[in-house]
């Protein structure tokens, strides 16, 4: 069996295969406190660790420097930027690097690309892993030498004897190298910041992203590009309601459909549903077309179980009912009640609808089952995920699945869920050939896991000086958490943590509080996950407050901060602060850095130079998330009929260290064109237990005219670990678009998505 173009490396195959005899090969280990093993026959701590292997960095005696990477490529440049911190700690020639992609293995550690935590997770391993390799070979020159080490010194594949001029490359090293053993942690110098040559420097390289130029060219193998000898193919009839089931199946007319060679029945998934197949009937042929022909003439009657009288406009009304009610406290800071018997009381509810992933790339995997083994070819953001899937739908080990991992068409966190990779492995199994499954258009909005609905409540207080004195937020929304546990009525704390009890505001009195719902379609994460709505909701009625207190919004959003100060939200009336994952002593959450973010967003957007209204308008909003600081200034302009246009966006991002600022710039870039869409056009909606949207033409993402036409980045310097970027784009724009449009009409828009607004 062959795949065509697609570079995937095991650990064994990797160092026995990839490498010649007289390689010098270096394993780390991505763990919190770093272990190192030596490559003689004792293998000390590395073995030790054997479990979790997730980098490795070899050196062959041509100077080629191979370095697989461990998280997927979406467009996000990680793929690449990884590696260029190892490739810089390491003062390895860039040109003579080649990056390798890693398979599904849990020795890698970590793999899945999600949460915007790739370099925030890889960042110090990695470089540790280039500086032990640098240190390595400096050793190996001093020896040949016979001089002190400190005399030497490595820089750009060449280590040079100081006093006497002379330089060894580091191919001729290689062999020496590879007999020393591997470093302490403790023995390692990493390089000043005035030093690196790759980190932060990259929007002056062309090679920013290491894919480009095949990506550009139509070279690059995305998961729909991917091919196996001797694959069919098959599309899948799915329950139209989630948690339906067959009811009776006529095939025949299928049957006949030239191509097409049987059908398969796919059992439906078993409460809860994870990341299983929703089930159903695949129509297996020997293309695309003829599999999508035969799908078209299958009869099928369903059995819609008790999803099937779910109505979106009920639910809508369902939910903000309940987020009217007392719910779950979440924090709880001084006295609210006490602080709404006086003053001025604002109130306003939010809601926002479904949203889909609509990936330029639907769902698509390829499996073969053979002797009770599979091996897949997936665009996945998590190959462990498929490992762990595949193997319970199939029940195997899930040391015998083999997931490769091609190049992804976007992901968005959709493909984090493999349930499309257990559909071809079991296919596969049933036929006995390699299947490749491919979704459409319309399978891929029909069933998605859908980003959270929500109905959101917020109150305030007022003093006669228009300062905030209490401040109440309720979310009601379907969880997450129902993905594994059906009965599930409330949220968790990764979704709390999402600007529901992390609210960053100087206000001595805050409740936040947590409505049950229940969850009628599959529930997952999308691009910046519960902070849209939150982050919605939250910075739209600060915007709302400022108005009601006469001031500038911009300068109220700043007075609400405060001076700025290092959080102790824990303190603050919070049980259990989630903060991403993140220790808060490496990540603390420190507002002085959303002022920061604000204020440099005000100078660069030119904010108050034009006053705001008849049809033009610039809103503001600031979000931290994903452990970065990030504020967005839009401006819009609305004309007599109503339509939206956006002439230019500001986003200013506060991400720590940044090692590819291209790629950066490009994230929140996207992030804008993402934000407007999710506020202009983004609505999934339900009538009788079915999605009524099919395509781009009825869930529309941004066209050009629609879409920001101009956004400015700019990133802030900082010598602080490195944040997210991936992700906190989103949060702020779409509350900032929706200050925007208030500002440009005098028209509060609290229900997205605007398209249905009447703004004149």
């Amino acid at each position: 069996m062959s795949i065509q173009n697609i570079d995937n490396v095991t650990r064994r195959n990797f160092i026995g295969g990839m490498f010649s005899a007289s390689a010098f090969v270096l394993a780390t280990d991505l763990l919190p406190q770093f272990a190192w093993g030596d490559t003689n026959e004792n293998h000390g701590k590395a073995a030790a660790a054997a479990l979790k292997p997730s980098l490795y960095l070899g050196l062959e005696p041509d100077g080629t420097v191979f370095i697989v990477t461990h998280r997927s490529e979406m467009g996000t440049g990680i793929r690449t930027t990884l590696p260029m911190v190892a490739a810089d700690e390491m003062e390895a020639d860039w040109s003579k690097v080649k990056i390798e992609q890693a398979i599904g293995d849990e020795r890698y550690g970590d793999q899945n690309t999600d949460g915007s935590k790739s370099i925030r997770g890889s960042f110090v391993p990695f470089r540790e892993a280039g500086a032990a390799a640098r240190l390595m070979l400096t050793r190996a020159a001093a020896a040949q030498w016979k001089v002190p080490e400190s005399e030497c010194s490595a820089v750009n594949h060449v280590v040079t004897h100081t006093p006497s001029g002379k330089k060894l490359g580091y191919g001729e090293l290689a062999v020496a190298a590879g007999k020393l053993p591997v470093p302490k942690s403790s023995e390692l110098k990493l390089k000043a910041r005035s030093e690196w040559r790759y980190i932060g420097h990259t929007a002056k390289d062309p090679k920013a992203i290491a894919d480009m130029k095949d990506i550009t060219s139509g070279k690059a193998i995305f998961g729909m590009d991917a091919k196996v000898e001797g694959m069919v193919y098959a599309s899948i009839e799915r329950p139209p309601v989630m948690g339906g089931k067959v009811q009776s199946l006529d095939d025949k007319a299928a049957l006949q459909v030239k191509g097409v060679s049987q059908t398969v029945s796919i059992p439906p998934f078993k409460p809860p549903y994870t990341f299983q197949p929703l089930g159903g009937v695949a129509v297996v042929a020997n293309s695309t077309w003829a599999a999508f022909q035969g799908r078209k003439k299958l009869k099928v009657e369903w059995n819609n179980g008790d999803n099937a009288t779910h109505d979106s406009e009920r639910y809508k009304a369902e939910l903000l009912e309940t987020a009217k009610k007392p719910g779950k406290v979440v924090r709880n800071l001084g006295d609210v009640d006490a602080a709404f018997s006086k003053g001025k009381i604002v109130e306003a509810s939010y809601y926002v609808p479904l949203l889909a992933h609509a990936t330029m790339e639907p769902p698509v995997a390829i499996a073969s089952f053979k002797d009770g083994k599979v091996e897949a070819w997936v665009p996945t953001q998590n190959p462990q995920a498929v490992q762990d899937t595949v193997a319970k739908a199939l029940g195997i080990k899930v040391s015998d699945v083999t997931c490769h991992v091609t190049l992804l068409g976007g992901g968005f966190g959709r493909k984090s869920k493999p349930d499309y990779v257990a559909e071809a492995a079991l296919i596969s199994k049933s036929v006995g050939k390699p299947v490749k499954v491919v979704w459409t258009r319309e399978d891929d909005i029909k069933f998605d896991y859908y980003h959270a609905v929500a109905g959101m409540y917020h109150k305030a207080s007022l003093d006669d000086k228009g300062k905030v004195t209490g401040w109440l937020h309720r979310s009601v929304f379907p969880s997450i958490s129902s993905m594994n546990d059906e009965k599930s009525l409330y949220g968790f704390d990764v979704e709390y943590g999402m600007g529901l009890n992390d609210m960053p505001f100087d206000i001595p009195n805050q409740r936040a509080e947590n409505g049950p719902a229940k969850a009628h379609v599959r529930i997952g994460w999308l691009r910046s996950v519960a902070n849209i709505y939150h982050v919605f909701s939250g910075l739209s009625f600060a915007d709302e407050l400022a108005h009601a207190a006469g001031r500038d919004s911009l300068e109220y959003q700043l007075e609400l901060l405060g001076a700025g100060k290092v959080l102790n939200l824990e303190a603050q009336g919070v049980g259990k602060y989630w903060n991403y994952g993140e220790s808060l002593d490496r990540y603390p959450f420190d507002t002085r850095r959303l002022r920061k973010v604000l204020e440099i967003a005000a100078d660069k957007s030119g904010w108050g130079k034009k006053k705001s209204g008849n049809g033009w308008g610039m809103g503001v909003a600031v979000a931290r998330s994903f452990t970065s600081y990030v504020a967005a200034v839009v401006e819009v302009e609305v004309d007599k009929a109503g339509k939206i246009r956006i002439p230019k966006s500001y986003m200013v991002v506060d991400a720590g260290t940044v090692v590819n600022p291209e790629r950066v710039v490009s994230q929140f870039e996207g992030a804008a064109v993402m934000g407007a869409g999710i506020a202009l056009t983004g609505e999934i909606s339900l009538a009788d237990g079915r999605v009524q949207q099919g395509n781009f033409n009825n869930y529309q993402v941004p066209r050009m005219a629609q879409a920001p036409i101009q956004t400015d980045v700019h990133i802030v310097e900082s010598n602080e670990l490195p944040g997210g970027v991936g992700e906190p784009g989103v949060p702020p724009y779409v509350p900032a678009f929706a200050n925007a449009v208030f500002a440009a009409t005098g028209k509060r828009v609290r229900e997205l998505p605007f398209s249905k607004a009447k703004l004149v």
